[in-house]
């Protein structure tokens, strides 16, 4: 694993007042709105706001009410390969596997793993944003 973080997930309760927010700080965003996740590029990692039943449906864990915070960190990979080498990887060395390597909605292939305080970490491999791997 490199020393990088690529996203940070922050699960919202309502997507279009955390949107509106960030927006009159003056974060531009990088994502159509609409959906149900908004990104906004910053320097050297990605800020994304997802709806947070949806984010939850994600990594397969409730975020509401639960002892997982409500919040995700992403590391993006080159490979889906390279995904499923680091969920094995961080699972021998203690993580819980939350969600193993599969296709995922968006087009991309991805899993989850919690580390021993129970942050969600996604390992993602998406072919579509090189901006992700940087």
């Amino acid at each position: 694993m490199e020393q990088r973080i690529s996203i940070v997930t922050l699960g919202v309760e309502n997507l279009k007042v955390s949107t509106d927010f960030y927006k009159a700080l003056g974060l531009q965003t990088a994502s159509p709105d609409g959906g149900s996740i908004v990104f906004f590029y910053l320097q050297s990692v990605a800020l994304s706001l997802y709806q947070l039943d949806k984010l939850s449906e994600d990594a397969g864990v409730n975020l509401v009410n639960n002892s997982h915070p409500p919040f995700t960190l992403a590391y993006n990979t080159r490979s889906k390969e390279e995904v499923d080498d680091l969920l094995e990887e961080a699972k021998t060395r203690g993580a819980k596997i939350i969600k193993n390597g599969a296709k995922a909605f968006w087009g991309g292939y991805s899993g989850y793993f919690s580390d021993p305080d129970g942050f969600l970490w996604e390992v993602a491999y998406n072919p579509k944003d090189p901006f992700l791997f940087r």
